[in-house]
């Protein structure tokens, strides 16, 4: 997933949110609706959320040192995960707090032309918000469906703001129906109820984000498609004959780690050896250029001590037996 993607996906979402918030709260000031008010808020919120992820992708391009060998990379997923904490908190539990208090003393909503016209806009704004997030993922998912993209994207950005702006959409139709409930029948109630509703949807929202970001956070491998690639290209047929075990970790969206021990022939010399890895780590850097931080261990495969491992139908490779010695096939 490209940065600049994500970049023009959140800068069209920051612009969208100032506006909007603006424009919510001033609605707040003149109809006293508490609907305006959460979701002044929540546009507040998701407008710090995307000033997160700014200076999360700027961070992360820090060189790397002596103390952080692999980089800084991983700091964009340390702010997509502060962006769902915020939005849990700032967010969500503020408009439950305010739909709860509305709900309890509720009041008629004046100047209902303020909310309303106010909420068509931002309906409008969060819609073109939303459409560029939409055309930036479409470039990169592939084939893979919505729900696929939020769980497996590496890249946070997109995902955070695709869910932040449907959130805010489907939030603003519940304001609306709130505020308009509120006209009709001239109760206050659903003005809180509305609140209420958009309370939950956020904290919802938020949850999903955390669970995704704290899996990048601990460290995901590859994906299937780039797994197979590697394999691949690891394997030339003459020098390296297979793939004992490997392992793979992503140091962040755009980088990733891979470590494998392959087998090479037993009456290799050293030179040989040396350049045989040299070229597999050429091949696969060219199947699959993210690949930039690549061990390689040598070693001789064995049939005999595959088939003797701890489950000779998963080795090598399988899991529980190729990173123990004896059960991966090598000697």
């Amino acid at each position: 997933m490209s940065a600049s993607g994500g970049t023009k996906a959140i800068v069209a979402a920051l612009a969208a949110n100032l506006a909007i918030a603006v424009a919510k709260f001033v609605a707040f000031l003149f109809s006293g609706s508490s609907s305006m008010l959460a979701e002044s808020v929540h546009s507040l919120a998701d407008s710090g959320n995307q000033g997160l992820l700014l200076l999360g992708g700027k961070k992360a391009k820090r060189e790397a040192t002596p103390q952080h060998p692999f980089g800084y990379g991983r700091e964009r997923y340390i702010y997509a995960f502060l962006v769902s904490i915020v939005l849990f908190s700032v967010g969500g539990m503020f408009a439950i707090y305010e739909g709860y208090e509305k709900i309890k003393h509720p009041h008629e909503i004046e100047a209902w032309y303020w909310p309303v016209g106010v909420l068509v806009f931002a309906i409008i704004a969060e819609t073109f918000s939303f459409r560029t997030a939409i055309k930036e993922s479409n470039a990169v998912r592939g084939k893979l469906s919505w729900k696929e993209f939020v769980r497996r994207a590496k890249a946070p950005e997109l995902p955070v703001v695709l869910l932040e702006d449907l959130g805010a959409l489907v939030g603003l139709i519940l304001a609306l129906g709130g505020v308009g409930l509120a006209l009709l029948t001239g109760d206050g109630v659903w003005d809180g109820i509305g609140t209420l509703c958009i309370g939950v949807l956020l904290i919802l929202i938020a949850i999903v984000l955390a669970a995704e970001t704290k899996s990048l956070l601990l460290g995901e491998a590859a994906g299937t498609d780039q797994v197979e690639k590697i394999e691949k290209a690891l394997v030339d047929g003459e020098t390296v004959t297979r793939v004992i075990h490997m392992r793979t970790l992503h140091l962040g969206p755009e980088e990733l780690l891979v470590a494998a021990k392959i087998a090479v022939e037993h009456d290799d010399t050293a030179t040989e050896v040396a350049n045989a890895i040299n070229a597999a780590e050429d091949r696969i850097r060219a199947a699959v250029p993210i690949a930039r931080v690549i061990y390689l261990e040598p070693d001789v495969y064995s049939e005999s001590a595959a088939a003797a491992g701890v489950n000779p139908a998963k080795s090598p490779g399988g899991p529980g037996g190729p990173g123990d010695p004896g059960t991966d096939g090598a000697h």
